[in-house]
């Protein structure tokens, strides 16, 4: 496993992080750029108060997911982007798939959410006053939307057309299909334990 990261890079010129995997614990994702943001003087309108809950509400989700047996938890979309005030976090697990098909995964994680908000059935997708799109639960709960990867979990496709799986499709820019950081969050270890 990667130690942890201290400290994130600067976003690059087209406004993403470097290609890379970037392992930080939820402490040090309070600490870094993604909240705080880059120079002040360039980004005067940059709202770390608002990321700053984005993050409150994705440790409510990560923790849930830690206590389920989920390790591996990637954080994406506009909050990992030089994006002012970016409207979400959007990101995946790693789960077994048939833990997802049969539902389980789904129910367990709902006994430990007070707004019972996991799920990925798109009927239970609701509008948001200025918002294009439906959105889930957890979004409408959280402003935080977490997907589930498995093999052969198809989250969107490239710019040819070809069908990329969770781990390909978070990596690449919209558009452009320039390569992107992403955030891998790690457990914090405390008093000799995990959180």
């Amino acid at each position: 496993m990667t130690a942890p990261a201290s400290s994130l890079p600067e976003f690059t010129a087209t406004g993403v992080l470097p290609a890379g995997d970037f392992a930080l614990t939820l402490e040090v994702l309070r600490r870094s750029i993604l909240v705080h943001g880059p120079q002040r003087d360039a980004h005067p309108a940059w709202d770390a108060e608002w990321r700053a809950s984005l993050v409150d509400n994705l440790a409510i989700m990560a923790r849930q997911l830690w206590a389920v047996g989920i390790d591996e938890i990637f954080v994406d979309g506009s909050f990992a982007e030089d994006k002012a005030h970016p409207g979400d976090i959007d990101g995946y697990f790693v789960c077994d798939a048939q833990r997802f098909a049969t539902g389980s995964l789904e129910q367990e994680l709902n006994r430990l959410d007070p707004a019972k908000c996991w799920t990925w059935d798109h009927r239970a997708r609701r509008p948001y006053r200025g918002y294009p799109k439906l959105q889930l639960p957890m979004w409408h709960a959280y402003r935080v939307e977490l997907y589930p990867h498995f093999s052969g979990a198809i989250a969107g496709i490239d710019e040819h057309g070809q069908p990329l799986e969770f781990p390909a499709f978070f990596r690449k820019t919209r558009g452009s299909g320039e390569a992107k950081g992403i955030v891998r969050l790690v457990k914090e270890h405390t008093n000799g334990g995990q959180s």
